[in-house]
């Protein structure tokens, strides 16, 4: 076994190329986007998956970009201060910890930087159809020509396309957790210095911190609800959703809602969670979110997509082909610490996990087998 084909150039995916390409293989990544992902929420790197960074020569550069905040502020619906930490950040956990967060974009651009030269990227394509047979897996692409390898890996995230070819429709392993959220960027109009602000009103709410030295808002806001039918490719229909959702809110929240309008990197999705009884089926795998996401509310998302790459590329250089054998010992692995980070999002409805059980899951998997 030597070509593998990823889905998705997020983190999983690109993590995973890394690791193939030092063990041999030859990965080809292929996604939807016309070029690496801008945007998204600040994400934390932590516990065993910074010595996965630390492997992969990433973690001087991720520690020189790491955010540094200096607090947080917990607001209410009319923006009067309810609470303030100068110890712990709602994002990051505790200030003087060693756990990293930087920007998702920041650490998506450092990992294709990492794996452009050992990896074939095809950009702007997916893929649309899997026929598999005891000696590979016939991939037909939306644009590209139709091709062949000997393992397909779903890493394209919570509505993986491997996912529902593969294995059946997405409705068959999502959970939803009860809240949708928005992210996108904006210049710092609340004049936010390396300060978090959060904010509940009723059933919606949010958090906004700055970054960039201070020259852009992250902006995270959401609602709760039941699960909500709407298109995920028209981001306009979900700007409405959300405007439409949050129309009663006070404070500064108005004025965030109309720069969401103009903002080039909006994202909309529900917090959800995928549960499977199984993450392979054949020579097809999944792994990340398109496997075992944990959702935003656990905070290990990252952590977990990092790991799993690692674990994954292990076992397929550790079996020498025999693919069946490598799948089997990466569900064996990983799988207790996929469900014990999971349990995180859903410990504390409504707040973080405890950090005793933060600290118990984010170390939960020995990377040496």
């Amino acid at each position: 076994m030597k070509t593998v084909l990823i889905s998705g150039a997020s983190v999983a995916g690109p993590a995973l190329a890394y690791w193939l390409h030092r063990h041999g293989f030859a990965p080809t990544v292929v996604e939807r986007a016309p070029a690496p992902r801008i945007g998204g929420q600040a994400i934390d790197i932590r516990g065993v998956a910074l010595e996965v960074a630390d492997r992969m020569d990433l973690l001087a550069p991720l520690r020189r970009l790491r955010t540094h905040m200096r607090g947080m502020s917990v607001l209410d619906g009319d923006g009067n201060e309810i609470m303030r930490s100068t110890e712990y950040a709602m994002s990051s956990g505790r200030l003087d910890g060693d756990d990293i967060e930087v920007l998702r974009e920041d650490l998506t651009r450092l990992l294709h930087e990492r794996t452009a030269a050992g990896t074939e990227y095809v950009f702007g394509d997916s893929i649309a159809r899997i026929e598999q047979d005891e000696d590979g897996v016939r991939v037909e692409f939306e644009r590209g020509r139709p091709r062949t390898f000997d393992l397909v890996v779903g890493a394209d995230g919570l509505h993986s396309t491997v996912r529902r070819l593969a294995f059946g429709p997405e409705a068959e392993f999502i959970h939803h957790l009860g809240t949708y959220v928005s992210v996108f960027t904006t210049e710092n109009i609340l004049d936010l210095d390396n300060w978090q602000v959060w904010i509940r009103d009723g059933h919606a709410g949010g958090g906004i911190y700055p970054t960039r030295d201070n020259t852009e808002l992250r902006v995270n806001l959401g609602f709760e609800s039941e699960p909500v039918d709407y298109d995920h490719r028209d981001l306009d229909a979900q700007r409405r959703l959300v405007a439409d959702r949050l129309s009663g809110m006070r404070w500064e929240i108005p004025r965030l809602l109309k720069a969401m309008w103009q903002a080039p990197d909006f994202y909309f999705d529900a917090m959800a969670q995928i549960r499977m009884d199984s993450w392979s089926r054949g020579r097809v795998t999944l792994v990340g979110d398109a496997g075992y996401c944990a959702s935003p509310m656990s905070g290990q998302g990252t952590s977990l997509a990092l790991v799993g790459a690692y674990v994954l590329a292990a076992e397929l250089a550790a079996a020498g082909g025999d693919h069946r054998s490598a799948l089997a010992g990466y569900e064996r692995r990983m799988r207790p610490f996929a469900e014990l980070n999971q349990g995180l999002a859903t410990e504390n409805p409504g707040g973080p996990a405890s950090e005793e059980s933060i600290e118990r899951a984010k170390n939960a998997i020995a990377l040496d087998a």
